[in-house]
């Protein structure tokens, strides 16, 4: 089976999600911007406090709300990757001129690309469970946010 990429995968679960009477679980962005800012580490053991917490909501508990809860999370991350990666770029053009920044948009690319067949291929790998939906999503917010934390330190470095 093809790999699906990340809207896809959530595509799958919206009608689920838009059909369920239980209440849409929400993630706390501040969990994560302190998760971001205290972080030594390009995988630190908070990456996914803000989903867990999320899963104590009601709905948030279901295969749907796990997954709602993870992409909430994810997109948190995604807000901060991109600050971090408009951040890096300008800095790599002050640093070495065009080349290293139009590396990096290269880089970000491939990197894009990466994450998507990994998590792509994380749920193929359940296919016919239920569990698949949330498996992929937790692949993507794991990406997501190490790469966040990885430009953040290119963005740094003197």
């Amino acid at each position: 089976m093809k790999s699906l990429s990340l809207l896809a995968v959530f595509a799958l679960a919206t009608p689920i999600l838009a059909t369920s009477a239980l209440a849409d679980p929400t993630v706390d962005p501040a969990t994560v911007q302190a998760c971001f800012k205290n972080a030594k580490t390009v995988l630190p053991a908070c990456i996914g406090d803000a989903a867990n917490a999320c899963e104590d909501q009601p709905g948030g508990s279901t295969t749907p709300g796990i997954a709602a809860c993870l992409s909430g999370e994810t997109q948190l991350w995604d807000d901060l990757l991109n600050a971090q990666y408009k951040a890096a770029r300008a800095r790599l053009v002050m640093q070495g001129g065009k080349t290293l920044s139009d590396e990096l948009l290269k880089t970000q690319r491939a990197w894009i690309a990466f994450r998507d067949a990994d998590c792509g291929l994380e749920y193929s790998i359940w296919e016919g469970g239920t569990i698949r939906s949330v498996m992929a999503a937790s692949c993507q917010l794991s990406r997501t946010a190490q790469r966040a934390l990885e430009l953040r330190q290119l963005g740094s470095l003197e």
